[in-house]
């Protein structure tokens, strides 16, 4: 059997040293499982090993027995049964040791690098990068049973490699491949040729490591994981019941059992080793775990005769990863500082570094805040810390776990290259202290002070003890190793000034006087391990989220105030299940506030904001926890009015804050959040539909004679057809990116589809006519308004005839904020009242375009009929600008493409306020007319507003998702490549052009392909060179570019015979080089 891909764990089991780690390490497992980096229904258990040290081994057999125990409660056993195990798949993972450089054991070491698109924002540690080795690489295909690992090394798994299960029984052991040298001072595997483990050396001699060498000169290191099938797994569980084994479980402390040191390695799998007997295994001393011969030889060689008896025969097999690497975290400083800076490549992780220059890109900065001048020098490491400059960090240095106050007293210490200096957040009974430690990062922690090599802060002890005076009976108890771990250095307490600070502590150790060390000698001091065992594991994961939290409010600060491309929803996400959410919501009320002067605030403030209160939404839907129902729906609640009201008006901080006032009314339901969401969202249109009517200085009216009363103005447009780019121009994405369409104007079946005529009439009214399915159909809606009152619902989009009242509003026809009557108004100014009609042979949700040309030629008609003069650039612009008051939003690439004739290019910078700028192409007549040939356009019968897509695209923006920034980046490259093909008369490119379109149109709005047009555009694949559904998709028409010309009848018979396909026709389409064209009064 063999697999690849997730592993779904039933449970997992993690071991830590010390009591106040079972309550901070479960919640850090619980992270993880709610980030989704572990199953949903896995079981996540954390086990305290017993006080006195049990050895992996024993912490492996109790680990089991607490497993086994909760999954037979949660089955239904009142006892402990081996039937859990039967489909069980157990990971026990062992924390191991105190580790110097990370207070928080090996297993949460922050490590310099970010899971790229990860859901959730959050911290690599070494368990993480183990857990996904093991989830994806290592164990999957892997029957029932139980893996172990260490989490005290990080391992490296070529993505290829795949493990075969087939006839596998027993024990598996996995081996990384390793230098001889190197394992001198570690353990190796020795197998035969079947890959069957003969012996496992530690510390063995050169001449027994180079037995166990492979072909390609390494040798099998004891790598870490460890898997016993169900069989196996059984055994171990007996061990709770066999002294004296069972004193390695919490039921053998709980019976008064006596504790026994078992390890793992040299143990549980030594005695499956086949070149060993049983008088070897029992009997021998072995570096690395309990002494037979010892105090407690008699209970050790016991509890090896009961391992023997029980597990004796199993086969152990062993898989060696060629291509792997395996890196023990060992107590070096300076190893793990070169780990740090030289095994990654990101500068910065989860940090703000507010002057990024003064960092060296050979440096690394995990988890900080940097104010002002940090200066990092390369292979310096700076982890957990807020530290403001100016402040120089040397190369080689590690600052650890420093806060603020710290971080100023840090300028008062003269730092040399390669000293480390650590924060540590420590309880003693009622109190809690920070102590601060520093020694040097080539300093051994476990040689005798007294041998030649040994250093502290990287000099000789001696230089040490004549520039201080200090004796080494001052630093170590009577008794105890005189090493730097055991040295007591660190002061905690001074009688006189309370807590010890971090300039007198390293200040005192790194260059201190006389004066000084007479309060070193007064100081209570700890030694650098005391520290550790008195380190408050859940203070300094707290300090480490505070840190994260912040750097996570400021990183949001960036993204918008300087409009970066970030995606912050896993960021959001992170807050939320951290439970940071208010600090999170006040900064984006702050961000969205701008500066604040009512009616003053520019487009691109309102730009911001309007994306920052998207962001809100954002958060809110986070804490609703995919509960409280869909995410879009009305948005009109009257408790919110006043809010939209302020932002209608230009208060925006006066908005933002009615906003948050309201919002706080709605946060105790996944329900009102929700609602409360969708509210924010349609505060941010507010915003954004404000942002862009900053658009209307691009508007330019003269005004001119009008032509008489009674004489009509009558004017017809194309419809167009987009090439590529679409989407690209839709605000916000036109401004905050930028954006480039490609499009051409067509007649179908011969005519122009849209129309609209005015002229002006003697009674002071507005008689507005929309007619249905073109003007000769005879079905029309007739509006007529004689008051000011009758056009107030033009903002309204299904209110009757609200597109003509908006163009009525739009063109000044009459002023709805004048105190003067509507009648009053029309015959001041255009000495009567106006007529207006429109028509379109279009069907509604057609992808042409068709409202947007239609408001143009209204727009149009309107400004001939009243005598004024207009460019077409200041008619793009009118329709943008009065699309946004009708509230329907939408880009500006529909008015280009019916517009302008011909084929034409619109651009839009990444800048506000919003300017559409236009190129007309001018391709060859003969390459035209081969294109005008091979165009088709096939009505599917399927129909979708845009304004249904609308607000899921710009939602997606505003979360800069990944996927959508890159297909922004891709819609407007494709838009200059459809330009190319033009200028070079290439219909294979222009082919490629429509289909990339089509795939872009699908990224940006999921689901717009219904299932008959997918049907439809497989069947017609083998007549195209290239296709695409018109505007957003979704229904509407399909245009295809076919290989050859004039295909109208072979295209109709393939539809014809394609089954499924509903209601479609097939339409000859025109190119119209003129656009927007007055036809004769």
């Amino acid at each position: 059997m063999s697999g690849s891909g997730e592993f779904r764990w039933t449970v997992v089991v993690l071991t830590c040293q010390h009591k106040d780690s079972v309550y901070s390490f479960q919640r850090e497992l619980e992270l993880r499982q709610q980030r989704g980096s572990l199953p949903q229904n896995a079981l996540l258990l954390t086990v305290r090993d017993r006080q006195e040290p049990l050895g992996s081994g024993g912490a492996t057999l109790n680990a089991l027995l607490v497993a086994a125990e909760h999954l037979s409660n949660r089955a239904g056993h009142t006892v402990v049964t081996a039937d859990v195990l039967d489909d069980a798949h157990i990971l026990i993972l062992h924390t191991g040791r105190d580790f110097p450089w990370s207070s928080c054991s090996r297993a949460f070491c922050w490590l310099p690098t970010e899971k790229p698109e990860q859901r959730v924002q959050a911290p690599t540690c070494c368990l993480d990068l183990l857990l996904d080795c093991l989830t994806h690489q290592v164990c999957p295909g892997s029957p029932p049973g139980v893996w172990v690992c260490s989490t005290d090394s990080i391992l490296t798994i070529p993505p290829d490699f795949v493990m075969s299960w087939e006839g596998f029984s027993g024990v598996r052991v996995l081996a990384l491949p390793g230098d001889v040298s190197y394992a001198a001072n570690h353990g190796v595997y020795l197998a035969d040729g079947q890959d069957q483990v003969k012996d496992i050396l530690y510390r063995g001699a050169p001449e027994e490591i180079l037995q166990a060498r492979r072909p390609d000169g390494k040798v099998p290191l004891v790598s870490g994981p460890v898997f016993f099938s169900r069989s196996v797994s059984e055994k171990l569980l007996q061990t709770h019941v066999t002294p004296p084994l069972d004193g390695c479980t919490y039921l053998g402390l709980d019976s008064g059992a006596l504790p026994l040191q078992i390890s793992l390695f040299l143990d549980i799998l030594k005695c499956l080793c086949s070149a060993l007997t049983q008088e070897q295994f029992v009997n021998d001393e072995r570096a690395g775990c309990s002494s037979a011969a010892g105090p407690q030889g008699a209970m050790v060689r016991s509890g090896r005769a009961a391992l023997w008896r029980i597990l004796r025969g199993t086969p152990l097999s062993a898989v060696y990863i060629e291509g792997g690497r395996y890196d023990y975290m060992t107590l070096s400083g300076q190893q793990h500082v070169r780990r740090l800076s030289c095994d990654w490549t990101e500068r910065d992780t989860l940090s703000h570094v507010q002057n990024e220059a003064t960092v060296n890109r050979l440096a690394r900065v995990i988890n900080c805040i940097l104010e002002g001048n940090v200066t990092v020098a390369p292979g310096a490491v700076v982890q957990h810390c807020h530290l403001q400059g100016p402040l120089e960090v040397p190369a080689g240095c590690l600052l650890s776990g420093l806060e603020l106050t710290a971080s100023q007293r840090l300028k008062q210490v003269t730092l040399a290259s390669d000293i480390i200096i650590q924060g540590h957040r420590i309880e003693l009974g009622d109190m809690k202290l920070m102590v601060y430690t520093v020694m040097g990062a080539k300093d051994d922690l476990q040689i005798s002070s007294e041998e030649s090599d040994a250093t502290f802060l990287n000099q000789a002890w001696s230089l040490f003890h004549s520039r201080t005076g200090i004796q080494p009976e001052e630093l170590w108890v009577r008794g105890k190793q005189r090493s730097l771990l055991e040295a007591r250095l660190f002061p905690v307490l001074d009688p006189k000034g309370g807590a010890v600070g971090l300039e007198q502590s390293a200040g005192w150790l790194l260059a201190g006087d006389g004066d000084s060390f007479h309060r070193w000698r007064h100081a209570w001091r700890l030694s650098l391990k005391e520290v550790m065992s008195l380190t408050h594991q859940e203070a300094e994961l707290r300090w480490r989220d505070e840190l994260l939290f912040r750097v996570g409010r400021e990183r949001v600060v960036d993204s918008l105030r300087g409009r970066q491309d970030a995606c912050l929803l896993p960021c959001f996400r992170a807050v939320v299940l951290g439970g940071q959410q208010r600090a999170l919501l006040e900064t984006l009320d702050s961000i969205a506030y701008g500066k604040g002067d009512k009616g003053a605030e520019s487009s691109a403030e309102l730009g911001v904001a309007a994306r920052c209160l998207s962001c809100i939404a954002e958060v809110l839907v986070c804490m609703a926890a995919g509960r409280g129902g869909l995410r879009s729906g009305p948005a009109a609640n009257e408790a919110w009015s006043s809010a939209y009201q302020l932002l209608e008006q230009g208060d925006l901080r006066g908005g933002v804050q009615a906003l948050a006032a309201q919002r706080e009314l709605w946060l105790s339901r996944p329900d009102l959040l929700v609602r409360a969401a969708r509210h924010y969202e349609g505060a941010g249109q507010v915003l954004l539909r404000r942002a862009v009517m900053y658009s209307q200085k691009f508007i330019s009216i003269g005004q001119g004679e009008a032509p008489p009363l009674e004489v009509w103005q009558e004017v017809e447009v194309p419809a167009r057809l987009d090439l590529a780019g679409s989407w690209s121009d839709t605000p916000p994405i036109a401004f905050e990116h930028g954006g480039s369409v490609t499009n051409i104007a067509v007649k179908l079946d011969g005519k122009r589809p849209i129309g609209a005529r005015a002229c002006r009439i003697k009674q002071p009214c507005l008689v507005l006519v929309t007619f249905s399915g073109g003007r000769s159909s005879g079905v029309s809606t007739k509006t007529v308004c004689e008051s000011l009152e009758d056009l107030k619902d033009y903002c309204q989009p299904h209110a009757p005839g609200a597109l003509l009242k908006a163009v009525c509003v739009c063109s000044g026809l009459v002023s709805l904020s004048s105190q003067q009557p509507m009648a009053e108004q029309l015959v001041q100014r255009w000495g009567g009242g106006v007529e207006l009609h429109s028509w379109s042979l279009l069907p509604t949700g057609s992808g042409l375009g068709t409202s947007s040309i239609l408001a143009g030629a209204l727009l149009a008609a309107i400004y001939r009929c009243t005598g004024r003069t207009y460019t077409t650039d200041s008619l793009i612009h009118a329709v943008l600008y009065l699309e946004q008051i009708l509230t329907t939003g939408g880009g500006w690439q529909d008015q280009v493409g019916g517009l302008v004739g011909g084929v034409k290019v619109g651009r839009s910078r990444a800048s506000l306020p919003l300017r559409v700028e236009v190129e007309r192409l001018r391709p060859s007549e003969d390459f035209l007319e081969s294109v005008e040939q091979r165009l088709l356009l096939v009505y599917t019968g399927k129909t979708r507003l845009a304004r249904n897509l609308l607000q899921d695209v710009v939602r997606s923006w505003y979360s800069r998702q990944p996927a959508i920034v890159h297909n922004a980046h891709e819609l407007v490259s494709n838009s200059e490549d459809c330009v190319r093909a033009f200028s070079e008369g290439s219909l294979s490119q222009l082919g490629l052009c429509l289909d990339r379109l089509w795939q872009q149109k699908k990224v940006m709005a999921p689901g717009c392909e219904p299932a008959s047009v997918r049907a439809m555009m497989e069947a017609l694949r083998p007549l195209v060179l290239g296709q695409s559904l018109t505007g957003a998709g979704g229904g509407g028409f399909l245009f295809l570019l076919t290989r050859e010309p004039r295909q109208q009848e072979v295209v109709l018979q393939v539809l014809n015979n394609t089954p499924g396909l509903g209601d479609f026709r097939v339409h000859s389409v025109e190119l119209d080089m003129d656009g927007l064209t007055f036809l004769p009064s």
